[in-house]
């Protein structure tokens, strides 16, 4: 993952905002297409584009996934509370839990739980496993506690105006 930019690297202005914005919508645009609909020259654009991703801006391009579609049909979120004494193996645990295909999100907390795990599983037996195996086993967890999703609506990621 890129270095977070520096405050003189994030100054966005009001082009590089619109063509963050409409790379949020849709990842794919065509460079042209995406320099029609911001009014700058492909060439232009796409040296915006390159400068956003050279000042870690722009991290990745990715595509979004339907869980549904590929038979995981139930999300749960997971939190996790670690015994005292196994602090120094949350690093380890984390790289561990982002390595199985249900872990969607894993969040490290401060305050009363250490993690937060968002799985997407096919049922109820699958994200029982998921726990028994990876977490109720591990003697380096004192608590986890899990809650079904019953929706799951996902911000787009946009930006806060920054003007």
């Amino acid at each position: 993952m890129p270095a977070v930019p520096d405050d003189s690297s994030a100054v966005l202005d009001d082009l590089d905002q619109e063509i963050l914005r409409r790379l949020n919508e849709n990842s794919r645009i065509a460079n042209s297409d995406l320099a029609r609909a911001v009014g700058l020259s492909a060439s232009a654009c796409l040296a915006r584009v390159r400068s956003l991703k050279r000042r870690g801006v722009i991290s990745r391009f990715t595509v979004e996934l339907n869980p549904r579609a590929l038979g995981y049909t139930l999300q749960a979120l997971v939190s996790v509370r670690i015994r005292p004494g196994a602090r120094n193996l949350m690093e380890q645990m984390a790289a561990e839990l982002r390595e199985h295909p249900e872990v969607s999100q894993l969040f490290i907390l401060g305050g009363t739980e250490d993690f937060l795990i968002h799985v997407q599983v096919r049922d109820t037996d699958h994200v029982r496993q998921f726990v028994l195996e990876n977490l109720s086993a591990n003697p380096a967890v004192a608590l986890t506690e899990t809650n079904i999703v019953f929706e799951h609506h996902t911000a787009r990621g946009g930006l806060p105006d920054m003007s």
